[in-house]
């Protein structure tokens, strides 16, 4: 494998010099961010992560469900060679007499009574009859209740275009059988798309294969079988696919775990229940409280911002003094101010699960006045009214409820997809926000998709093309807080990882359903996730002790770790769950263990979770539920209860566990089912282990 791309840096001058410069395949800019002198000085180096990707969306074959025969026909460009006068340049028929001499001169001349089909189907053509061209299927086709396949229309193939399909099709059965080499080098990335400033990158792939001539030369290849759409068009495998088994009730369905519950659950339940939820009451304040504004702003800069990262801290006074202007009462920047307090508040409330029923949430006044200004802003289409919705879901987010936060962010990906499909739609200066309100919207679409089955917005279209955010431009004003950038960042790389965990390991059709096929796979992801932490500035490096953490951003990153982690080598769990032998093999005891360990530090000092809660509390309760059931799967089985800490350890964590996630029960109906089935699988797991005297 060769790098078609590279990472270069500046090391020259002073530390504010230094830049990570990431050379972009053709067609596309050179992305460069600045290094803060805590990196470029004492840092980790600048990372290429290797990622399983592929080239620019111009230069890529469909990645349906077709193999890539069929697609490497369509897409590629006829050669001379093919001399087939009836086929124009784009691959369709010519109807000009000019082009085809042999054709009839009259028009009224009748047609020959046994005329061949244009095109015959595959299984016509393999037993040399004649195929009546009917569609969908022939009349052979139809006697034989058979499968009918036409090729392509147009394609004739000579005997170097068969040579090329030919290794293109061999490629693509080395892919889906992840034997290319059996190493973890055989997926090694190139950073071609934009990296981060902390040397996360964020790439497509290239994979270079040597021809019998012996030249080097660069395919595109799509990795089938590592994710598909299921309407069959082109996937990047760094976004979330439409049909995966990622979410936490698909482990009731694994052996020994379905026993811990009375009756099956439909993974569809959650989003079924969040759809016929309450309307949100949006509280009985009449008024505006506005003599803390200060603090709030002060505690969203501090405690709200670094998770989001969408909020310029040097014009802030600007949209205040506009917002004042209007009282608070229209304009973008009035909403924005309304829901920056709101942010500000909630981040000093703590977790909304330790907040009595009784008590409204902490910012819900500004937020019910922001959400007022919200539907004439959702009609206009510029980037301030992009990210008042994407402050509104966040805070939506923070009161536990996904679907209207998913409903806001489909109106944010319609204005953003409207702005970024065309030149000169955003001006210049909202180029960096415009950015931070993309990846904003893509990492809640990934979270919500994660355990929901939603639609998709499209808007993962751009996200090739939008550049990183690199940090505001200073102005005049005094700055109402810092810009801090790192953990935005980091949270992008990570999120694409995880996604990826998911269309390589738990899409349809994934070429991962054998130990065989999964052990390169599994090997190469883990590489990836710690080249990931290794890539991370050091103020944001966690230790891999078991000490609680006071550092909140650290925390996070610690307990998003370990949930990638697990679910990197949850298949081993499940193979095992099937069949205790198969521990036997050193290496996949060897990944189980990774696994549960990495699951048990997800859930050790469950209360750590609360450093989160304000923008992951429901995707961080569905991820305990999950990793929740697995333990419990596993101290069912002999073999893999021996990888699992002391027994009253285990039982003492699973307890607290339980009785968390009751906690947030209250705060949606998703989370509720979550409750009872956790409640359910540890009562009937205690006492199937009492009766098999292990208790």
């Amino acid at each position: 494998m060769t790098a078609a791309a590279s990472v270069q840096s500046n090391n020259g001058g002073s530390p504010k010099d230094t830049t990570t410069t990431v050379k972009s395949p053709a067609g596309r800019r050179k992305f460069s961010i600045a290094i803060p002198s805590r990196v470029a000085n004492g840092g980790s180096p600048a990372l290429k992560t290797p990622t399983l990707s592929l080239k620019s969306p111009d230069e890529q074959f469909d990645s349906g469900n077709e193999g890539i025969l069929a697609k490497a026909g369509r897409r590629r460009t006829f050669s001379n060679s093919s001399g087939d006068p009836d086929v124009c340049m784009d691959g369709g028929l010519d109807d000009g007499d000019s082009a085809n001499p042999r054709k009839r001169l009259n028009d009224d001349t009748p047609d020959y009574p046994r005329r061949r089909a244009t095109i015959a189907c595959e299984i016509c053509r393999g037993r040399k009859s004649r195929c009546d061209g009917a569609k969908p299927r022939c009349r052979l086709c139809n006697e034989l209740n058979a499968e009918c396949v036409y090729r392509e229309p147009g394609i004739k193939l000579d005997a170097g275009d068969k040579l090329i399909l030919e290794r293109l099709n061999r490629i693509e059965g080395l892919l889906q059988n992840n034997i290319v080499h059996q190493q973890t080098k055989s997926l090694a990335m190139a950073p071609h798309s934009p990296t981060n400033s902390n040397g996360t990158a964020l790439s497509r792939e290239d994979l270079v294969v040597r021809t019998a001539e012996g030249l080097e030369r660069t395919l595109t290849i799509p990795i089938a079988g590592l994710g598909t759409w299921a309407n069959g068009t082109q996937q990047n495998i760094s976004t979330m696919p439409k049909v995966h088994t990622t979410p936490a009730l698909h482990l009731l369905q694994w052996p020994m775990i379905r026993d811990l519950v009375s009756r099956p659950y439909d993974p569809q339940h959650l989003l079924q229940l969040e759809l016929s939820r309450e309307p949100l009451n949006l509280g009985t304040s009449v008024g505006m409280d506005l003599t803390n504004t200060g603090a709030y702003v002060q505690a969203f800069f501090e405690h709200a911002n670094v998770w989001y990262a969408c909020v310029n801290p040097y014009n802030w006074h600007n949209y205040y003094r506009i917002a004042l202007s209007h009282g608070f009462r229209e304009g973008p920047e009035s909403c924005i101010t309304l829901l920056v307090l709101a942010l500000g508040a909630a981040s000093l409330g703590g977790s909304i699960s330790r907040i009595p029923r009784d008590k409204e949430a902490p910012g819900m006044a500004y937020f019910s006045h922001a959400w007022q200004l919200i539907p004439a802003l959702m009609t206009r289409n510029n980037i301030l009214c992009s990210q008042c919705l994407i402050l509104a879901s966040a805070y939506l987010f923070y009161l536990v409820r996904p679907m209207e936060a998913w409903n806001l962010l489909s109106n944010t990906s319609m204005k953003l997809q409207l702005l970024l499909g065309g030149q000169d739609r955003i001006p210049g200066h909202s180029k960096e926000l415009s950015e931070r309100v993309f990846w904003n919207a893509l990492l809640f679409e990934s979270d919500l998709l994660a355990e929901l089955d939603l639609p998709h917005s499209g808007i993962v279209q751009f996200e090739e093309t939008v550049g990183l955010p690199g940090g505001f431009e200073e102005e005049d004003d005094e700055p109402a807080g810092r810009d801090e950038l790192w953990y935005f960042l980091a949270e992008i790389a990570l999120r694409r990882l995880l996604n990826r965990v998911s269309s390589v390991i738990y899409s349809r059709g994934a070429a991962t359903t054998s130990l065989a096929a999964l052990g390169p796979v599994a090997a190469e992801l883990d590489f990836q996730l710690t080249q990931w932490y290794e890539g991370l500035p050091m103020a944001l490096q966690f230790p891999y002790s078991r000490v609680p953490l006071s550092n909140p951003v650290q925390t996070v990153l610690r307990l998003r770790y370990f949930a990638c982690r697990t679910i990197i080598f949850r298949p081993y769990i499940l193979a095992v769950l099937e069949n205790e032998q198969v521990i036997l093999d050193p290496n996949v005891r060897d990944n189980c263990h990774k696994c549960l360990e990495a699951a048990v530090r997800q859930l050790e000092h469950i209360t750590a979770h609360h450093a989160g809660h304000l923008p992951y509390l429901w995707q961080g309760a569905l991820s305990i539920v999950s990793q929740t059931l697995l333990v419990m799967g596993a101290t069912m089985s002999a073999s893999l209860s021996a990888l699992l800490p002391p027994t009253p350890q285990m039982d003492g964590i699973i307890s607290e566990v339980v009785a968390e996630i009751e906690r947030y029960a209250h705060l949606a109906p998703s989370l509720r089912l979550s409750a009872e089935i956790v409640r359910e699988a540890e009562d009937r797991r205690m006492m199937m282990l009492r009766a098999a005297g292990m208790r």
